[in-house]
């Protein structure tokens, strides 16, 4: 038995200790916005944040897990992770869009530690998340533009 927060409702799970959170946010609690992609931590498709920090849920297992998980079915409702999908959405990032959800976490807890991050500190914070369609150059400049938005609220 497992009781896990996420999205800010406690959940009593009956699953096994080793299953991922992936399936465990997926199959069991229904939430469809987290991806699976390559289910070994190396695509971020799959990415949540966990007290706020990026982790790949597909090789998370719930056992592991304390305290708040944040899907990105709750991104709207958070400062940032809006001011993130505000810019995705005016700069038309995604293209298939699959990746996109482990993006915008992804990008979200980067502006979380760093608000106002450089370039190349966007780069590297944002290697692990791939996307098949090549919009790196849009995810850079939404990043960006989230920055910007957040030094001025």
């Amino acid at each position: 038995m497992a009781t896990l927060t996420i999205n800010g409702e406690q959940y009593e799970l009956d699953v096994p200790d080793n299953m991922p959170l992936l399936w465990v946010i997926r199959d069991v609690v229904g939430l469809k916005g987290t991806k699976f992609g390559c289910g070994i931590a190396q695509c971020g498709a799959c990415t949540v944040h966990m007290n706020g920090t990026a982790i790949r849920s597909c090789v998370t297992p719930v056992s592991s897990v304390s305290g708040e998980i944040t899907t990105i079915e709750a991104m709207a409702e958070d400062a940032v992770g809006s001011k993130v999908q505000q810019a995705w959405l005016d700069l038309g990032v995604a293209q298939c869009g699959y990746c996109q959800g482990g993006q915008i976490m992804n990008a979200t807890a980067l502006l979380k530690r760093t608000p106002k991050p450089e370039a190349q500190e966007i780069i590297d914070a944002m290697a692990g998340n791939l996307c098949r369609c090549g919009t790196y150059n849009r995810i850079l400049a939404a990043i960006e533009r989230a920055s910007d938005a957040e030094v001025k609220s």
